[in-house]
């Protein structure tokens, strides 16, 4: 039976990017985690250990975001290719891609009802998707410098962004308008996100700090430099009572945030950590880093054994409100520095009971190849076409690799279709001038969507003036009328 405070432990480690770990997120059934990484694939890998691994090729450039669908029948990704895609997480590889960014991409979420995304770019925009119609639906532009991470609010309503313009800012989603910006006055704000009740928002930047602010009474609540580096990434507990964050010092870090303080500072990656993320249900959490290596790690902390059970039955006649990070004191701005009574954990020893996963290759093949007579692929590509004022394109293949191989083999294009150098160079260059000229479809049908805007504003000031000048008529008259008959 757990402790009321037991420690966490690492459950197992993943090995399979040739790259740092930029992104991790859980499925929703607990049975899957998905990551990104600088090496442009996606991988899935199945917390069982004999079941394989997945790894999603089709981004030209380094990963930055992933997440899974509410669902989990989709999963979304973000990379510096300028692109956003939308996976379908089995043997298939489909994707569909999303284009409308006219800089790198770097961070994507879904909505809490899935139905739409968000993404931030270094275009200095938030674009929001419609994730049926696969179409872009506005954008949100008020960012003066790069924008590192948008995250809607769990009713939908806001969403909230951060930048290198070293704001936090706050957008209503029905009026497409900033309500509310946080100024950071020291270095830029690197990750952003909402509690589980969306009552508070977090931050951390590049000073080494994170900050939890209350939306409702836009006051500072906590401040916390527990780290000695800058902080790339935190995750709530699904209960809003603690708050794990990545740093560059090579550490992750646990904070109660009822007792506002740190309580465990894990060592387990070799240099600076990119990511971490609590499972949906908070059992469990992963972490990423630059050593491209995924760490599975059980919470362990949040469980209470029995006798706090009985003890909560015997409080039942008189219940004790449920706690809330609104509720602790001082509530005025405060910081929380690293206590050296903090908890280290430095784990030697990871996942002695299962080997490295067999890898299984998904992705966009343009052509068939073939080795020594054998086959080695079979997806084809189907063409995609336009969608709103961002481009959805369908792609679609699988490269299985060879049994107990942990690592796909990479084929040049005249290796795979037979076509000279020249020939493919000249596929490369149309493809690009195509998403030179989808881009710039994009801006104008998003000028051309403000200028409708605008065109409605003015027919319906025409109209209330119309309106008001009527009545006025009829008051003259109105007035008129008994003088004339006098």
């Amino acid at each position: 039976m757990a402790s009321v405070l037991e420690d966490p432990s690492l459950e197992r480690q993943f090995k399979g990017h040739k790259g740092a770990v930029t992104s991790a997120d859980f499925s929703p059934n607990n049975n899957q985690v998905v990551t990104g990484s600088v090496d442009t694939n996606l991988m899935i890998w199945n917390l069982n250990p004999k079941a394989k691994a997945l790894r999603f090729v089709g981004h030209r450039d380094a990963i930055t975001s992933v997440q899974f669908s509410p669902c989990g029948d989709l999963v979304v990704s973000a990379s510096k290719d300028k692109t956003v895609r939308l996976w379908t997480p089995r043997f298939n590889g489909e994707s569909t891609v999303f284009k409308a960014h006219l800089a790198p991409v770097r961070s994507v979420s879904f909505s809490h009802n899935g139905q739409r995304l968000v993404s931030a770019s270094d275009d200095k925009s938030l674009k929001v998707w419609s994730v049926h119609r696969q179409r872009f639906l506005f954008s949100l532009n008020q960012h003066t410098n790069w924008v590192r991470c948008a995250r809607f609010s769990p009713d939908g309503r806001l969403i909230v962004s951060c930048g290198d313009d070293k704001t936090v800012r706050l957008w209503d989603t029905n009026t497409r308008q900033c309500i509310n910006t946080f100024t950071e006055s020291e270095g830029v704000v690197t990750f952003v996100d909402f509690n589980a009740s969306g009552t508070c928002i977090a931050s951390t930047g590049s000073n080494n700090t994170l900050k939890i602010w209350d939306i409702r009474t836009n006051k500072l609540l906590q401040h916390y430099q527990v780290h000695s580096a800058g902080i790339n990434c935190f995750s709530f507990h699904p209960s809003s009572n603690y708050l794990i964050s990545a740093s560059s010092d090579s550490t992750v870090k646990i904070l109660d945030l009822l007792e506002g303080r740190l309580i465990y500072t894990l060592h387990g990656h070799k240099g600076p950590v990119l990511t971490v993320k609590f499972s949906r249900r908070g059992d469990l959490f992963a972490s990423g880093g630059s050593d491209s290596e995924v760490l599975l790690w059980r919470t362990n902390f949040d469980v209470f054994n029995y006798k706090e059970v009985l003890k909560g039955h015997r409080r039942r006649l008189n219940p004790d409100p449920s706690p809330h990070v609104n509720d602790i004191f001082p509530r005025s701005s405060h910081l929380h520095s690293a206590p050296s009574s903090s908890i280290q954990i430095s784990p030697t020893v990871a996942d002695t009971q299962s080997a490295d996963p067999q890898i299984v290759e998904v992705g966009p093949v343009l052509f068939p190849y073939t080795q020594g007579g054998r086959s080695h692929g079979n997806g084809v590509p189907r063409g995609g076409a336009s969608a709103g004022s961002g481009q959805a394109s369908v792609e679609s293949g699988v490269l299985a690799e060879d049994e107990g191989h942990a690592y796909g083999r990479t084929y040049a294009l005249e290796e795979r279709s037979g076509f000279t150098h020249g020939f493919s160079s000249t596929l490369e260059h149309i493809v690009q001038q195509l998403d030179v000229l989808t881009q710039t479809v994009a801006v104008l049908e998003e000028r051309l969507s403000l200028t409708e805007d605008k065109l409605k504003e003015c027919l319906d000031n025409q109209a209330r003036m119309v309106v008001q000048a009527r009545r006025v008529e009829e008051r003259a008259a109105e007035n008129a009328s008994p003088g004339s008959s006098a």
